[in-house]
């Protein structure tokens, strides 16, 4: 494909834009950045290459756990978008997205200071805030058209996916994902607090893993060597900017507010140090192989 131009739009989210190749799509992640799900005006620069060859790495990683739609980020991908965008398989995406936490944090927490459990599971008594869970669980959300995604429990998922077997092997990938990332982040001084995944099925009926993988925008990273539960923790993900908004008397309502210069490169800065401590190398070294910038 020549130029973006030459390739017809199908869906533009709040991050990504996806292109109808015809037997496949292009997946063009942009510099975009949302809050309390709300674009802001001012973009993060480099944002949406870190996520694509964050999500590439990942894809490569686990491809012996589950299969996955990555085709390539070379070949199909115009100039213009190389570095963020990859081609990928079509797939008959699941309803639900699957949210896997190993620490007490976030909307988990409140859950869990509510009523002891997350998502229906019963969580020991006595943890503190983001304190590691005894085993990673699985805690689904729908898909909202509009709006915020809603926590669900495993039998609510179920019944959205129509097959509690396929459920149950969702459910078990998503752990074993998780666990295997997890790892690998500790092993490179990060902890993979929880993260989203998400599932389709290809023309064979095969579970596939879709979209991003374990990215700053579906993670929420912490550095180890400072961790400490017990309150919240710094992050490599884009809770910097939650923060930042949180902060700012915002009503969390459209339009959402333009970013500082200093939050946007301290952003910026978080984005890509968390790609070269996860990978162990340069992001530089990405744009290289992928051809961006030439």
């Amino acid at each position: 494909m020549a130029a973006l131009s030459d390739a017809n739009l199908i869906a533009s989210g709040k991050v990504r834009e996806i292109y109808d190749l015809g037997t496949e799509l292009l997946l063009v992640t942009t510099d975009r950045i949302s809050t309390y799900d709300v674009i802001h005006p001012n973009p993060i620069p480099d944002k949406g290459a870190v996520l694509t060859a964050i999500s590439a790495f990942w894809f490569e990683q686990t491809a012996q756990i589950v299969p996955n739609h990555m085709v390539s980020v070379t070949t199909g991908v115009p100039q213009e978008v190389r570095g963020r965008a990859m081609v990928v398989r079509k797939l008959r995406m699941l309803p639900v997205e699957c949210v896997v936490r190993g620490y007490i944090t976030g909307s988990g927490w409140k859950d869990y200071q509510a009523t002891g459990a997350v998502s229906g599971i019963a969580l020991p008594a006595g943890l503190r805030e983001s304190e590691r869970l005894p085993q990673p669980i699985f805690t689904p959300s729908t898909k909202a058209e509009v709006g915020h995604d809603e926590a669900i429990d495993f039998e609510a998922a179920s019944a959205l996916i129509g097959d509690h077997e396929l459920a149950v092997r969702l459910r078990d990938t998503c752990i074993a994902l998780y666990e295997h990332c997890a790892e690998h982040a500790r092993s490179r001084g990060v902890i993979l607090a929880d993260t989203k995944f998400e599932f389709g099925l290809d023309a064979d009926g095969t579970l596939t893993l879709a979209d991003e993988v374990c990215t700053p925008d579906s993670s929420r990273f912490w550095p180890a060597d400072g961790y400490e539960p017990g309150h919240g923790q710094p992050s490599f993900d884009k809770q910097f900017v939650r923060d930042w908004a949180a902060g700012t008397g915002w009503d969390k309502q459209p339009p959402a507010p333009a970013i500082p210069e200093d939050v946007v490169a301290r952003t910026r800065a978080k984005y890509i140090e968390a790609y070269e401590r996860l990978t162990g190398s340069d992001f530089t070294d990405w744009l290289k192989r992928t051809g961006a910038g030439i």
